[in-house]
């Protein structure tokens, strides 16, 4: 009987699979598959992936090529397109599993979203699929949980089993990071922890996920910086700022300029005047009116 080997150690015999473990740790026991796909990258045409070495020449990881790739991801697989079929690769360019999908994306804590027929569910590594249910979307695996979307057009999380991490149902939910994640109802946002209930009771016009104790939040003054319990770190307001950086953020001023706070939102360093980005403003809209009317000229609109 015909068979074929794929790299994740499966013998494929028709529809029906064999796993072989022994390949799989002698992979893992040589490392030289996990430095290949450590090093690679995707190449510039995305259709298969390369490793480039010191003098910046890039050699391909394997003989094949796909219509779309995806990076590699921990255990060492990339998922990878051919017309309207999906699946996943292992570092020598082979089938991770027998099974096809329409679309897949990378493998995080040892899952995989996919999407086939219309709908959207979670792998491991052999292809098989961590739960029987089906979602309109589903994002990846962070910090032991997934935000999915369901039929009912509901958002909740998913824990590692695939199951329901809590009862509460959100017009939108995203990743964890730091122990808790954003969540929308009724037009505004919160932080839920793990079990999915408030995390400080704090509502806001819009919100991100916490890094290292901090997270931007948007009221009806602006934009600002908020700790755990909810409260603003500091009392000034901006039109756009970043996650801090080191002790330091970049954040838009109402008036137009760019500036580098620290952590009490005192200005350390003025990145462009607001005189600066009006200028730049202004040139731009000048620039965008010379070619509006030289395209109208030039292609005729309006001659007679």
């Amino acid at each position: 009987m015909e068979f074929r080997r794929t790299w994740s150690g499966q013998f494929l015999f028709g529809a029906g699979t064999t796993t072989c473990t022994a390949l799989v740790r002698r992979c893992i026991a040589t490392g030289a598959d996990t430095k290949s796909w450590q090093q690679s990258r995707v190449s510039k045409s995305r259709t298969h992936h390369v490793v480039v070495d010191e003098a910046g020449n890039s050699q391909p990881l394997y003989d094949d090529s796909f219509d779309e790739v995806l990076p590699f991801h921990p255990p060492g697989l990339a998922p990878v397109r051919r017309g309207n079929t999906a699946w996943h690769i292992g570092p020598d360019g082979t089938r991770a599993y027998a099974q096809s999908f329409s679309r897949v994306f990378g493998f995080y804590q040892g899952r995989a979203a996919v999407e086939t027929e219309g709908h959207s569910h979670h792998i491991v590594i052999s292809g098989e699929e961590l739960y029987p249910e089906r979602f309109d979307w589903c994002g990846n695996y962070q910090g032991g949980f997934c935000p999915v979307r369901s039929q009912d057009g509901s958002y909740f999380h998913l824990n590692l089993e695939g199951q329901a991490a809590y009862h509460e149902r959100w017009n939108y939910a995203g990743d964890y990071r730091e122990g808790s994640a954003v969540v929308h109802r009724d037009g505004r946002a919160t932080h839920v922890d793990r079990a999915g209930n408030l995390l400080h009771g704090k509502w806001f016009q819009d919100l991100d996920v916490f890094h290292k104790g901090l997270a931007r939040a948007r009221d009806s003054d602006g934009w600002m910086h908020i700790d755990e319990l909810g409260h603003p770190k500091y009392h000034r307001r901006f039109q756009a700022v970043e996650p801090f950086y080191n002790g330091q953020a970049r954040v838009q001023c109402w008036n137009g300029s760019w500036q580098v706070i620290n952590e009490l939102a005192e200005t350390v360093f003025e990145i462009a005047s607001a005189r600066e980005v009006d200028a730049f403003a202004a040139v731009s809209a000048d620039l965008v009116g010379f070619w509006k009317t030289n395209f109208v000229c030039c292609s005729g609109v309006g001659l007679v």
